[in-house]
């Protein structure tokens, strides 16, 4: 049986899995959040090198909604012509500001977008990732999106939905929709 006087606990929360819908998980929290007149902190470990409908929309949350997106684009892929080291660079600086985002009080929710791609490419190790879940302040909603979440993530998480694919257009020829994908 739930025991009301715990809620106020922070949750950690992770959205993985080979499926699309991670990210726009986590986006539907941050509706509901602001619903609340939350502050929201989001911090972007891969994305940052293309244009995607969320950019825009989210400046339309502002002042509730913070975005920070720091990564220097998705690592090994298409047009990717930095190298790992500036990936990696970029990695620890999105983990510094998640610590100092975390660690302010001024948010009641945080997302780390695309943090476990982050670690599964060692762009940040497990350690590092367990020193930051240790870090979460009590009170502070934690949100981990990205494929292939760590074992000792899940273990450690309050809620973690596995995002699977049945079906994707993309195996149709169907390429990535504008308003749907990005």
């Amino acid at each position: 049986m739930p025991d009301s006087t715990n809620r106020d606990k922070g949750l950690l929360i992770v959205y993985t899995g080979d499926g699309k819908g991670k990210t726009t998980a986590a986006l539907g929290m941050v509706i509901r959040a602001i619903g609340y007149g939350w502050k929201v902190c989001i911090i972007q470990f891969i994305k940052g090198s293309w244009k995607y409908g969320e950019l825009d929309g989210i400046k339309r949350l502002s002042p509730n909604v913070e975005l920070n997106v720091m990564g220097e684009g998705f690592v090994g892929i298409i047009d990717d012509n930095k190298s790992f080291e500036e990936h990696r660079n970029a990695a620890k600086k999105a983990l510094e500001t998640s610590i100092e985002k975390m660690l302010s009080g001024l948010y009641e929710l945080v997302i780390l977008d695309e943090l476990n791609v982050a670690v599964n490419l060692g762009l940040i190790t497990q350690d590092e990732l367990e020193e930051l879940i240790l870090r979460k302040p009590e009170r502070l909603h934690l949100v981990i999106t990205g494929r292939n979440a760590r074992k000792w993530l899940i273990e450690n998480a309050d809620l973690v939905t596995e995002m699977k694919e049945i079906k994707h257009p993309f195996r149709k020829g169907i390429l990535a929709q504008k308003g749907i994908d990005f």
